[in-house]
């Protein structure tokens, strides 16, 4: 459902003078299998915005003699686009994890360094020690870093606390961010991103931990309203089918709707449970099952892939994005920024690798990361769209030709970048 208005005296503001304009204009939902095709691009057509809303989308003359006072923001020949929706981060971390990427290029695996302490467990203990204030700092850059490419809109995790009172300071830390803005930020609870040390050392700990999530967690996160979703690590070794099940029915009792880090290294089911369970989407995917293909294509959950993952891994292998789409799936893309397995700050790259690594066309990747994305995130009808009425998250980029964001391999290109009608990033 698209929402708001923009206010009685908001100035207008035009964006015109585009080479190309990529509308991904369409229905306000998840774009399935061949719709991903068509990224609505078109030519001599800009963007008028007021306030925080995009009250009209037409020819660049159309739209001066409709505001023949308003402001104009020239793009310069360059490409004028939604802003990008980065739906899975875990942005509020610590420390580098420099160490683990060393380990893994002598091939000791994931899994392995999470059994020696390494993984989630480091960033875990750096995580506790360090003060709100600290976690807020650290996190600030990241964002801007994601502005710089063109994103208005990002999803944060918790998930490195894995106690109450941490993952509750987490979530707070989230909704300051969300606060100070500019960006568009939807929070995430990932307190079942792993069972903590501390539990694993009891006999009873992992449903002791649960029983956590469910009874104090959870209440304590919707008491303050601090997370939209909640999510599971659904992964052989981390939380089972089962497990997953029982922790996001009673999230989605606190209000919390369910996503889950589904068959990233192994397939356990998870895809299938997802789609059951009518989760917003399931993330990773790179050893999902037949079976869950087919059940995330007959559902609405969307499945968001994280090539940038796998590639720093050095798995060798990627999430099945074409037999996905081929399927009838929605798919979205996501940087997965985190200090382990995903140091990444520029969504432009992920384009470039959900073209080459995935097998996606330009177009694809464009709605990938833009109407898909906000699908995952349940915001297909407010943002990821130029289009009337859509939340004003519009970004311009230095080329064009709208296949030169995937192509131009690890460059930045955005020029502007606006969240909600105020600018996020101008470049210098």
């Amino acid at each position: 459902m698209i929402v708001g208005k923009p206010k009685p005296g908001d100035t207008v503001t035009l964006f015109v003078n585009a080479a190309q304009t990529v509308t991904c204009a369409g229905p306000a939902r998840a774009r399935c299998g061949a719709e991903m095709q068509d990224a609505g691009i078109q030519v001599g057509v800009g963007v008028a915005v007021q306030g925080d809303r995009i009250v009209a989308v037409d020819e660049d003359d159309a739209l001066r003699r409709r505001f023949p006072s308003a402001a104009e923001v020239d793009c310069d020949r360059g490409v004028l686009a939604p802003g990008f929706v980065d739906s899975h981060t875990h942005t509020v971390f610590g420390r580098a994890r420099y160490e683990e990427h060393e380990l893994r290029a002598t091939g000791v695996p994931y899994l392995e360094i999470a059994k020696r302490g390494g993984g989630i467990h480091a960033s875990v203990r750096d995580l506790r020690s360090r003060s709100d204030d600290e976690l807020f700092l650290l996190a600030v850059p990241r964002l801007q870093a994601l502005a710089a490419g063109g994103v208005t809109t990002v999803e944060i995790k918790s998930g490195y606390g894995l106690s109450v009172h941490d993952e509750l300071r987490t979530l707070r830390v989230v909704a300051r961010l969300a606060a100070t803005g500019p960006l568009n930020i939807v929070a995430t609870c990932l307190g079942a991103h792993e069972v903590p040390l501390e539990y694993r050392e009891r006999p009873d700990g992992r449903a002791r931990w649960i029983d956590c999530l469910t009874h104090e967690l959870y209440p304590a996160v919707a008491a303050e309203h601090l997370a939209r979703f909640a999510d599971v690590f659904c992964e052989p070794g981390v939380f089972t089918v089962s497990e997953t099940r029982q922790l996001l029915e009673a999230a989605r009792k606190h209000g919390m709707l369910p996503k889950l880090h589904a068959d990233e290294l192994h397939d356990g089911g998870a895809a299938v449970l997802a789609a059951q369970l009518g989760a917003t989407s399931a993330d990773h995917l790179a050893a999902i099952s037949p079976e869950g293909i087919a059940a995330l294509a007959a559902s609405s959950t969307v499945a968001t892939l994280l090539p940038a993952t796998m590639l720093f891994l050095g798995t060798g292998r990627q999430a099945p994005a074409r037999a996905l789409i081929e399927a009838g799936a929605a798919v979205a893309v996501a940087t997965d920024l985190n200090p382990g397995t995903s140091p990444l700050q520029s969504f432009p790259l992920v384009l470039t690798l959900a073209v080459s690594q995935l097998r996606l066309s330009a177009s694809e990747a464009w709605i990938a990361g833009t109407v898909n994305g906000a699908a995952a995130l349940g915001l297909a009808g407010i943002t990821g769209q130029l289009r009337e009425g859509f939340r004003a998250d519009v970004a311009v980029h230095a080329a064009d030709d709208f296949r030169a964001l995937p192509y131009w391999f690890g460059e930045r290109l955005c020029r502007v970048a606006w969240a909600g009608g105020r600018a996020c990033h101008v470049s210098v």
